[in-house]
C-alpha cells in the first residue's frame, strides 16, 4: 500500500502558522497567487520580496531550509508549457535558429514574460505547498465551508480525496498479485513486446476501475457507520481570535506593499 505521504503532505507541528485558523491561511493564499498574476513582468524586485514573504512563512512554520522549494520543482515542467512566449512576444531578437521550413527569434519581450511566468509559478505552488503542509485536510475542507464555498463541491473535492487512497490501495494489490504471479524477467530483457505490456497495463487499468467502482459503496457505508453527514470531522473549534485577524490584516497589508513595490518598479 502506498504510503499516507504520498498524498497527505501535511506536517504535525505546533507553530505560528500552524494554529493559525484555516480561513485565514486560505484567503492569505488566495491573495498571494492573485498578487503574483498581477505583478508587471520583470518585476525582479516584487518577486524577490514576495520569496521573503515565503521564506517568513516558513521559518514561521519551522519548516527545514529549502523545503518548499525542492517540492515546488516538481512543478517546473507544466510551466515549461509556456515556452512559447519566448517565439510569440514582438521585441529585439536575441538569437535565432531554424526549425525545418521555419525560422524561430527568442525575443527580449519573449524572454521577460517566460522568466517571469516561471517566477509566478514557482512562487504560486510553493505558497499552496505551504498551505497544505501547515493544515490538515479536514481543517481546510472546514475553511472552505466556514468561506461559504458551495457544499457540494467541498463534498465532492473531500470524497476525491478520500479515494485517491483507496485508488492507491487497489493499484497496490494489482501490482503484487501481477509479482506473484508473474516470472521474473531474466537479465536484459523487458519481459514481453510493447503490445504485450500495452494489453497488460490496459487490463490493469480496467480491473482497477471495476474494483474501485465496487468498493466506493463499502466505503461510503462505512463513513456513514462512523458519523460522516456531508463533511469532514475535526477537532478544532475554528473560532478567530484577534491572533488570526492580526496575521490576516499583517499579511494583506504586507502584499499590498509588494504589490506596490511592483507597479512602481515597472
Amino acid at each position: 500500500m502506498l504510503p499516507t505521504a504520498a498524498f497527505d503532505r501535511y506536517l504535525h507541528g505546533e507553530s505560528l502558522i500552524h494554529r493559525l485558523d484555516p480561513r485565514v491561511k486560505l484567503v492569505v493564499t488566495m491573495l498571494f497567487i492573485v498578487s503574483n498574476l498581477l505583478l508587471p513582468d520583470g518585476a525582479w524586485l516584487a518577486f524577490l520580496a514576495a520569496g521573503g514573504f515565503l521564506l517568513l512563512g516558513a521559518r514561521l512554520a519551522h519548516l527545514p531550509p529549502g523545503y518548499l522549494l525542492r517540492r515546488s520543482v516538481l512543478a517546473l515542467p507544466f510551466a515549461l508549457a509556456a515556452v512559447t512566449v519566448l517565439f510569440s512576444q514582438t521585441g529585439q531578437p536575441l538569437w535565432a535558429f531554424r526549425l525545418g521550413a521555419w525560422t524561430l527569434a527568442v525575443s527580449d519581450a519573449g524572454l521577460l514574460r517566460f522568466a517571469s511566468i516561471l517566477a509566478r509559478s514557482l512562487l504560486s505552488v510553493q505558497m499552496a505547498i505551504l498551505l497544505t503542509v501547515t493544515t490538515s485536510f479536514p481543517d481546510l475542507m472546514h475553511g472552505l465551508r466556514h468561506l461559504r464555498v458551495p457544499g457540494v463541491l467541498v463534498a465532492i473535492i473531500g470524497f476525491m480525496y478520500r479515494y485517491l487512497f483507496v485508488l492507491a490501495d487497489e493499484a497496490s494489490r494489482l501490482l503484487r498479485a501481477r509479482a506473484a504471479r508473474s516470472a521474473a524477467p531474466a537479465a536484459g530483457q523487458a519481459g514481453g513486446s510493447v503490445i504485450w505490456r500495452a494489453r497488460v497495463a490496459g487490463s490493469m487499468v480496467g480491473q482497477l476501475f471495476l474494483r474501485s467502482y465496487e468498493r466506493n459503496e463499502r466505503v461510503y457505508n462505512a463513513m456513514l457507520a462512523r458519523g460522516y453527514r456531508g463533511q469532514l470531522l475535526t477537532m478544532n473549534p475554528h473560532v478567530m481570535t484577534a491572533r488570526d485577524w492580526l496575521a490576516g490584516l499583517a499579511a494583506v497589508l504586507l502584499l499590498a506593499a509588494i504589490q506596490l513595490a511592483g507597479r512602481l518598479a515597472a
